[in-house]
């Protein structure tokens, strides 16, 4: 293989996943995959399964892909504040809710990571890090040198993540690199609409990665998020572009770029 795309957190963003996937088909590539989180914050999150298996997408295990499987209490997402725990759980209650039984038999057995060959070189695909699955690892507070360390410890050139919902990029030594990949589920705090997703190309000249905006029909899904009586807030992220819960998660350089 030599290019591959990769989602990050579908989030139940069913509408951003089929413009995404139909983007990718005419694009061209060897695989897709998507590194986890298929469930929170959006609605009808049956919706997205039908969609990864048209088109053949190789799913990871994310935190909500884990505790949706297994039915457990809440989305280890990793919050340590009130507020973002709070509304967290009402986004994995209704997910939880909302996921039918074989569905979350599929969420039980994804992986948690995968090693691939792109071109000569080892890649390897994650959900928060290669060491924990809700490890936030953020562009403003993440060492070069531990990246590296990660590279080294895992014996890969390459490592892709999400997480965050913030996509980066960050060249390493040796002509390697670490990637964070967006989130396809909400903007990304910047006051735009658009998702995200990557893609990454090998060739003769070297791994380079590209960030791919994707449009949607955000109001509908803001609709649909309210008639299945999802919070305002959550309404508002998608309306607005500015996130409006888990801020507190965020490092300063981060928050700062948002409205809040």
């Amino acid at each position: 293989m030599n290019r591959i795309a990769c989602l990050g957190g579908v989030y139940s963003n069913y509408l951003a996943l089929e413009a995404a996937l139909c983007d990718i088909a005419r694009r061209g590539v060897d695989a897709i995959y998507c590194l986890g989180d298929l469930g929170a914050f959006g609605p009808h999150p049956d919706r997205v399964f039908p969609l990864l298996h048209a088109y053949g997408v190789q799913c990871l295990q994310g935190n909500y892909d884990d505790s949706v499987g297994n039915g457990l209490d809440d989305c280890q997402c990793g919050y340590t504040d009130p507020r973002d725990n709070h509304f967290a759980q009402i986004s994995y209650d209704y997910t939880l809710q909302n996921t039918s039984v074989a569905n979350r038999e599929f969420l039980r057995g994804l992986p948690r990571r995968l090693v691939i060959e792109l071109g000569d070189q080892r890649v390897m695909l994650c959900h928060g890090s290669p060491r924990r699955t809700n490890e936030f690892l953020w562009e403003s507070t993440t060492p070069t040198h531990f990246l590296e360390k990660l590279t080294r410890d895992y014996d890969v050139d390459w490592i892709l993540a999400t997480h965050t919902g913030i996509k980066w990029y960050r060249p390493l030594a040796g002509g390697r690199g670490f990637v964070n990949v967006g989130v396809l589920g909400r903007p990304e705090n910047d006051g735009t609409t658009q998702v995200w997703f990557t893609i990454l190309n090998h060739s003769n000249s070297g791994t380079v990665p590209q960030f791919v905006a994707v449009d949607y029909d955000y109001r509908r899904l803001a609709d649909e998020m309210a008639a299945e009586g999802l919070p305002l807030e959550f309404q508002q992220t998608i309306l607005s572009g500015w996130w409006t819960t888990c801020l507190e998660v965020l490092p300063a350089k981060e928050r700062r770029k948002g409205r809040f």
